[in-house]
């Protein structure tokens, strides 16, 4: 499994969330909505500089994206593609097969 950030994404974390270099954001399943993966379970960040278990990273322009171990059965064998809608002015999850 991986996590995959777009440029424009990443842009959208710095403005709008206000990251700064050394900060670390968790990707987490939240227990309302639905995705492509699981039914009845949406997909949430919030910014957490204190992980416990990260089982999945990326790190990008002084920032670290991630994922704990007991979060990664929501990605169901998929990876996770983060990019920016222009439109909503919000981040988009989408998700392909692992590879692995």
């Amino acid at each position: 499994m991986e996590i995959v950030i777009s440029t424009s994404a990443l842009k959208w974390f710095k403005d709008e969330v206000e990251l700064k270099n050394g900060d670390k954001v968790k990707f987490y399943p939240k227990v309302y909505g639905n995705s492509p993966v699981q039914e009845g379970f949406s997909l949430g960040f919030t910014v957490d500089n204190y992980p416990i278990d990260i089982i999945v990273k990326v790190e990008a322009e002084g920032l670290l994206f991630y994922i704990e171990e007991r979060d990664l059965w929501f990605f169901n064998g998929h990876d996770l593609h983060v990019d920016y809608n222009e439109k909503t002015d919000e981040v988009e999850y989408s998700y392909t097969k692992s590879k692995e």
